[in-house]
């Protein structure tokens, strides 16, 4: 595993972007929105992704709440994976007893993406970055 990233997801994700920004005199980078992506059509101005750099070691990810997916809770643990076999089995272990939010699969960012809820209600974005 290479780490593991807090994502918040807002109703207003732009707003909270600045907000953030300020409050933490921070670095907002790779910001990706909605507009024109495949399966968000209604959802043109909406935050997918962005990343607010605290530190270089210190990042928290932002996006738009699209849903009301996430019970109880509007933050994502993200874990960035080493290898696609990591990602599969993390997968599979956290789906056996888990509710499966997002199945594992390649997504438009060059990724494999899975996003669970586990028994316990912790929800859980899995990530690894394809080679191109």
């Amino acid at each position: 595993m290479k780490k593991v990233i807090p994502e918040l997801h807002l109703n207003d994700c732009a707003q909270a972007i600045e907000y953030y920004k300020d409050v933490f005199g921070a670095e907002v980078k790779n910001v990706q929105m909605a507009d024109n992506v495949p399966g968000f059509e209604n959802s043109k101005g909406k935050v997918l992704h962005a990343e607010l750099f605290l530190s270089d070691e210190c990042v928290i990810y932002l996006a738009d709440q699209f849903n009301n997916t996430n019970e109880g809770s509007n933050i994502t643990l993200v874990i960035e994976c080493d290898s696609e076999e990591e990602i599969k089995m993390i997968y599979n272990n956290l789906s056996k007893e888990g509710t499966v939010r997002f199945p594992l699969q390649k997504t438009f960012w060059g990724a494999l993406h899975a996003v669970i809820t586990d028994k316990f209600g912790v929800t859980w974005g899995l990530n690894f970055m394809l080679k191109p």
